[in-house]
């Protein structure tokens, strides 16, 4: 058992996009090169580079001295180039430690991958959904959601938060001193954090097809708000929420998480209902009046 009291949360989990691949500038690359092998161009190891001088700013940039860094990253090489640049910007005295996690590794498209085939594959995923449509041979991001939350890497442990993460926090695997702020850096591939964003924020997959992609090198703060919820609002401004597809409701949602009190984010979201039925009455004596009026006009009938 777990307990509240002695938890020291992570101030920031943040979500990072490996630098460009070979496979970004030329997709051709897969089909002679295994996925996991691609690397990294000259260009991608530059923003990998400058995401992390970027990233170490978000951390040291409220004057805070006393903090430090863990990283988890996928096994792909272009994941793992990226991680080596980033590391550049962080001294070892900051770097609590990496751990290897295969389950945040690149949506499988299959073995080699011949671009003609691919291509024709793309657009009938285009229209038969981004989410649901599997790859042959591959998995669809239905089938990357379940490997990033299933119960061997997120189990419903205590508050049914990541699991991996929250006993590695819990249990103090990460040998963090409670007096420093704690930031955990996922270094991924872009659909993996895009189902880890839905997985944490409960999104629905019509709220997943309106996300974009992130760029190569580009980055999400999830961050602890002042009432013990996380957000992507505490760091980033509307302006960038919406860029990257979130509906103005999904807006609105991550500046409530930003200030709520923890349990307490989700009083107001009417929005989230709404998604699932076309209206709910304000009370049950509006409920029971439409149900008189209906069965009056049955009994006329």
């Amino acid at each position: 058992m777990c307990s509240h009291s002695q938890r020291v949360l992570p101030k920031r989990i943040i979500l990072v996009r490996h630098g460009e691949s070979q496979g970004n500038l030329q997709p051709t690359a897969y089909d002679t090169i295994p996925d996991p092998k691609i690397q990294l161009t000259p260009e991608g190891i530059a923003q990998a580079r400058h995401a992390g001088h970027r990233i170490r700013h978000v951390i040291a940039g409220e004057g805070s001295t006393n903090w430090r860094v863990y990283f988890y990253v996928s096994p792909y090489a272009r994941t793992r180039s990226t991680l080596r640049e980033i590391g550049r910007s962080f001294s070892r005295k900051r770097v609590i430690g990496v751990r290897e996690e295969c389950r945040i590794r690149e949506q499988d498209f299959g073995n080699f991958q011949v671009q003609e085939r691919m291509n024709v594959i793309k657009e009938t995923r285009q229209r038969f959904g981004r989410f649901f449509y599997r790859f042959p041979e591959g998995e669809s991001a239905a089938d990357v959601f379940d490997r990033v939350s299933s119960t061997h890497f997120f189990f419903n442990y205590c508050n049914g938060f990541l699991e991996s993460l929250w006993r590695d926090v819990d249990m103090n695997r990460l040998n963090h001193d409670p007096s420093d702020d704690l930031n955990l850096i996922i270094v991924s591939h872009g659909l993996a954090s895009r189902v880890f964003l839905m997985k944490w924020f409960k999104w629905t997959v019509e709220q997943f097809e309106l996300l974009n992609n992130f760029e190569n090198g580009e980055f999400r703060v999830i961050q602890l708000g002042s009432g013990g919820e996380y957000s992507l609002a505490v760091h980033h401004t509307d302006e960038e929420l919406l860029e990257w597809g979130l509906s103005p409701d999904m807006v609105a949602d991550q500046k409530r998480r930003a200030s709520a009190s923890k349990g307490d984010w989700n009083d107001p979201c009417s929005w989230y209902l709404d998604a699932f039925f076309d209206h709910l009455p304000d009370s049950d004596d509006d409920n029971v009046d439409k149900h008189d009026e209906t069965d009056s006009l049955s009994e006329c009938s």
